[in-house]
């Protein structure tokens, strides 16, 4: 177990080491960097690879072909690296294979800037790539978190045959703080399904592929994975909150502008102006249940955001008519103040 003060990025690194991660490719892009550069001296310790990939691309056919064997395998890139990656992840659903793809978001569109933002939430929840499939989408808000829904992506990634996605940004990759990280052993499961030669004669051959051209066998194979993502929303959504039962106005935030918000309801909120806070953890499924449930009677919602607003779509979709749905975000790499944030919530709050 290791209890120590480290940087976003390294920890979310050694969260995978330290659950079994023994193959990692990928390729530089601000603000990630430091994962596979921690991965790059970290892996070779404990007998795992380590490939600078020539791009994107390669990277994560490269984690497909890993993933196809049966290794623990991850990936990190920034959002011009997930948009060349998407492809790929789409491949890697399509032959139902697991592995961890960890998107450290920078500002866009286009190159942008390597300042924080939130606006690849579209790109993680709503799919990415072509087809009908999806990616779990964990969104840790503080390190510890990061550290630990790493851990639990690997697991689940196993458990249901496919992606699972780590949506962080600059902020979380970049900032300091104490963890705790622990030895993990992988979960063991059954890989009979893994690419690793034909040894044992008694069993068929396995073949790893998304290609059927029989549109009914195709059919089939999609339905089957929905059932699975249907047990995914049922049973693995994952949230926090803060003085959320008993709140007038109900912030709904993730990430690290969870983190901002949580001050703002330490700070401010008051008898006159009672303030919550529903955090996400998981972003895809999207716990709508839970929000629909706290956000009954309230006076307002609030979702904040580093993006124009892409979150805001599934809370209005959980809230439904049960309360007022606003809306206040930064883009371009602007992070929101706790004092501009307050400032907006008595604003709207003087207008109901």
């Amino acid at each position: 177990m290791v209890n120590k003060f480290m940087k976003g990025n390294d920890a979310i690194a050694e969260a995978a080491v330290r659950c079994g991660c023994r193959y990692f490719f990928g390729y530089p892009i601000t603000p990630q960097n430091e994962i596979p550069e921690y991965m790059s001296w970290r892996l070779p310790e404990v007998g795992g690879t380590f490939v600078q990939a020539e791009s994107e691309v390669a990277a994560i056919n490269m984690i497909y072909g890993a993933a196809g064997a049966g290794a623990r395998a991850m990936t990190s890139s920034s959002s011009p690296g997930m948009s060349l990656k998407t492809e790929g992840i789409s491949y890697i659903a399509g032959a139902d294979l697991p592995c961890v793809i960890v998107n450290i978001q920078r500002a866009g569109p286009g190159l942008g800037s390597i300042q924080p933002a939130q606006s690849d939430y579209f790109q993680a929840t709503k799919g990415g790539g072509h087809g009908d499939y999806r990616c779990i989408v964990y969104a840790p808000s503080t390190l510890q978190e990061a550290v630990d829904l790493t851990q639990l992506a690997f697991d689940k990634a196993d458990e249901y045959r496919m992606p699972v996605i780590i949506l962080g940004d600059g902020l979380i990759g970049q900032m300091m703080e104490p963890v705790t990280i622990e030895e993990k052993a992988p979960v063991k499961i059954d890989k009979s399904w893994a690419t690793v030669g034909w040894k044992d004669k008694t069993r068929p051959r396995a073949v790893i592929n998304s290609l059927a051209l029989d549109p009914y066998e195709l059919e089939n194979w999609n339905i089957e994975r929905h059932q699975r993502y249907q047990k995914i929303k049922d049973t693995e959504v994952l949230y926090t909150t803060q003085n959320a039962d008993d709140c007038d106005i109900l912030i709904v935030a993730y990430g690290s502008v969870a983190r901002i918000a949580r001050s703002v309801v330490d700070e401010n909120s008051s008898p006159e102006l009672k303030i919550g806070l529903f955090c996400p953890l998981t972003l895809w499924p999207f716990p709508e249940k839970a929000l629909a449930a706290y956000a009954k009677g309230k006076k307002a919602v609030i979702c904040l955001e580093m993006s124009s607003g892409q979150m805001v779509e599934d809370v209005k979709l959980a809230v439904m008519n049960d309360a007022p749905v606003r809306f206040y975000g930064r883009m371009g790499g602007v992070v929101p103040a706790a004092e501009e944030i307050y400032e907006e919530i008595k604003k709207i709050r003087g207008s109901l």
